[in-house]
């Protein structure tokens, strides 16, 4: 197959997330076996318009703030005439509406809807323009784009804005096991938490600071990683100050995937507070480094842990609660072994070449139906 592909961002923005490395896992692994794969994406300062990585021919036009203006043009004028098989669109907070002018087979990836999610992230104008395009495009897609969806709960969401289970396939976010594993199995000598992801208001990083004082009054020798970079930063640092709680909690900002892989290895469980989410793709990591995972009971968390398995669960905002089943971890060690080694065998059922299989059987069917 000749695949295209439209995200905002790819593998080296410096803006990446968890999308960009779904994306990059899945579709690396489809150009190895020999279809063609070309991302379209915004550019950033000092990266090549063309490039390719991995097997993956990179198309980079404008900047970030307005690629999804910029693409339908750029599709209309460079890339239109190509015997593409499927054009596939990251869904991603603001769509591209490809339908409009796209008129190859689509398909469309999503890993979670907005919703009015989006109000706790940003200003109103802003949120009100990305949930009103949000709207607008499920009005467009329902019936007329096949989506992959990276859990249950998406799936659900998708339902519920009325599309046909017929056209929803559910191919989960994996973990590379080459690089993400037990190592030595060597945990921090002092108890550490750890936080790790992207610094933004939706990710609900305050309440992991919120529940830290009391949780240090018990455990005075515990230290808190928060690990990542966003525009939430500031804000969460003035926070650990004001709670007195400075010299407990470090902030890494970015970290390389040695860092990465190295802490949550030595973490005693690891920390996840989303109001929403696709998946929860760093709980699948933590599990396959050997650490459980305490996170929020919302859509997308509650697929990727499973309580009193893999971690533990508590209800989004309930910072009393969280501080709870922090303590507990932190009091039962028989417990955080048996959790991390339940989180181990679970996060070995996801493999990236299992869903790259998946990916190619469901484009291909978008590509000879549509």
């Amino acid at each position: 197959m000749n695949i295209l592909i439209v995200n905002w961002q790819d593998i080296r923005n410096p803006l990446s997330g968890g999308a960009e490395v779904h994306l990059h896992e899945i579709f690396s692994r489809i150009a190895r076996i020999g279809h063609r794969v070309t991302l379209c994406c915004s550019s950033y300062p000092g990266a090549p318009h063309e490039e390719i990585i991995d097997g993956i021919r990179i198309l980079r036009s404008g900047a970030r703030p307005l690629f999804n203006f910029v693409f339908p043009f750029t599709y209309i004028a460079r890339l239109r005439g190509a015997d593409f098989d499927v054009v596939v669109e990251d869904l991603n907070k603001v769509p591209f509406f490809t339908p409009l002018y796209v008129r190859r087979p689509l398909a469309g990836i999503a890993h979670h809807l907005f919703g009015k999610s989006v109000f706790r992230e940003t200003g109103l104008i802003p949120a009100a323009y990305v949930y009103l395009l949000e709207r607008c495009a499920l009005a467009l897609y329902r019936g007329r784009i096949p989506f992959m969806v990276v859990s249950r709960s998406t799936e659900e969401e998708f339902l519920s804005a009325g599309f046909p289970p017929g056209r929803l396939a559910v191919i989960h976010n994996c973990v590379d096991h080459a690089r993400y594993s037990t190592g030595d199995g060597v945990k921090s000598p002092d108890p550490l938490a750890v936080y790790f992801g992207r610094l933004k208001r939706y990710k609900s990083v305050d309440n992991f600071l919120a529940a830290l004082p009391s949780v240090i009054a018990r455990f005075p020798a515990l230290k808190a990683v928060v690990a990542g970079e966003g525009d939430d930063m500031d804000r969460l640092v003035g926070i650990a100050r004001r709670l007195g709680i400075g010299e407990a909690v470090r902030f890494t900002g970015y970290v390389t995937e040695e860092e990465k892989v190295d802490l949550l290895r030595r973490a005693w469980f690891t920390v996840t507070t989303s109001l929403k989410e696709g998946w929860g793709l760093t709980v699948i990591e933590s599990n396959a480094c050997g650490t459980p995972s305490i996170a929020a009971d919302v859509p997308g968390l509650r697929d990727a842990v499973r309580e009193g398995e893999t971690g533990l669960l508590y209800p989004h905002g309930d910072v009393r609660a969280l501080g709870e089943r922090m303590i507990r971890l932190l009091e039962d060690g028989a417990l955080r072994t048996r959790l991390g080694e339940g989180a181990v065998l679970w996060a070995g059922t996801f493999n990236w070449d299992d869903a790259a299989e998946k990916t190619v059987t469901f484009l291909s069917r978008v590509a000879i139906t549509s």
